[in-house]
């Protein structure tokens, strides 16, 4: 049998994840015989190995969950180790993160025992989030065509946790078979998600100031995201720019020296963006920033979202629509 952990951020992308490994596990079988499941913020470790160390009766093989074992000190952890160092052949034994870190003896012991993990955040590339919903979406039963699983993973951006409310809204609403347009699933989608931080960057390194301003107010809304949070993301952003200006670097490996990071994708968008806008409009932007902070904190008597408005569409207007990438 095996050892299981399941990690993430979402707690309702966790209990799906969850849930869904227990299905699998018990498949055909009967749950009420085969599965333990510790879902309360009372129970001990003690319980959970005593139930792990219990032979089957009636089946092939036991299920143990164990939820939310990140509260758990080092030295509370210990009483299972001994366990996952030689785990009975007949229990499957899942253990869900769910908020807070856990001991790194337990997480060592896990790593040793083979643990499978299974990480229920989605991931963090654009192409491989799409594909992530695209998961989401056949395994649901759905099928949309591509504008509107493109509008759903784009409006929901970082609130994935979402998703499955919504898949069941519309899997009750339309059953399974029907190809589904925009114009079926908009009515069900609700307030836009958070994006992630580099939708934003990326938006203004383009100079479309108008999907700036939106990131923006997702950011801040549904990301819940302090302007304080943003101008550190956008002032990280343009301090890698400007170690850039005067360093002369040529190539990606030259512009990850500059910047003090390992070469790769990084650095390379990172230089390709210095050429496009040029070392004054960096310099630029430097002092826009250090007048948004300023006006963040009472120089001008504007509301805060009004100082974010105003700097990332002047931060976005930096970028000459007809600059080219190469040119310096």
């Amino acid at each position: 049998m095996a050892i299981h952990l399941i990690t993430g951020d979402d707690e309702s992308l966790v209990l799906g994840a969850t849930g869904e490994m227990v299905r699998t596990l018990v498949g055909d079988d009967d749950r009420t015989l085969m599965v333990d499941d510790f879902d309360s913020d009372e129970y001990e470790l003690r319980a959970v190995v005593d139930a792990a160390q219990t032979p089957p009766f009636l089946t092939d093989k036991r299920v143990v969950v164990a939820r939310g074992v990140g509260r758990f000190d080092e030295d509370a952890v210990t009483v299972i180790l001994g366990y996952l160092a030689d785990p009975l052949p007949t229990t499957e034994l899942v253990l869900v993160a769910g908020r807070g870190r856990m001991p790194k003896v337990l997480t060592d012991a896990l790593k040793k025992a083979g643990a499978a993990i299974v990480e229920s955040n989605p991931p963090s590339r654009a192409r491989e989030r799409t594909g992530w919903f695209e998961e989401q979406i056949e395994a649901a039963g759905l099928k949309l065509d591509p504008a509107a699983a493109q509008l759903l993973t784009t409006w929901l951006g970082e609130d994935a946790g979402r998703l499955q409310g919504i898949l069941d809204t519309l899997r009750a609403t339309y059953g399974e078979g029907r190809v589904l347009h925009s114009a079926d699933i908009a009515p069900f989608l609700g307030d836009a998600g958070g994006v992630p931080p580099w939708d934003l960057t990326d938006a203004i390194d383009r100079g479309d100031t108008t999907a700036a301003l939106q990131l923006l107010q997702r950011m801040m809304r549904a990301g819940e995201r302090h302007p304080l949070q943003v101008m550190a993301i956008l002032h990280g952003h343009y301090g890698k720019l400007l170690a850039l200006d005067g360093a002369d670097a040529r190539d990606e490996a030259g512009a990850a020296a500059a910047m003090g990071i390992k070469p790769g994708f990084p650095a390379r968008k990172a230089l390709e963006q210095y050429r496009r806008m040029g070392g004054g409009a960096v310099q630029k932007a430097i002092a826009l920033l250090a007048q948004a902070d300023l006006d963040l904190r009472g120089a001008k008597e504007w509301p805060e979202e009004l100082v974010m408005e105003v700097v990332v569409a002047r931060l976005s207007r930096l970028v000459a629509p007809n600059r080219t990438a190469g040119r310096r």
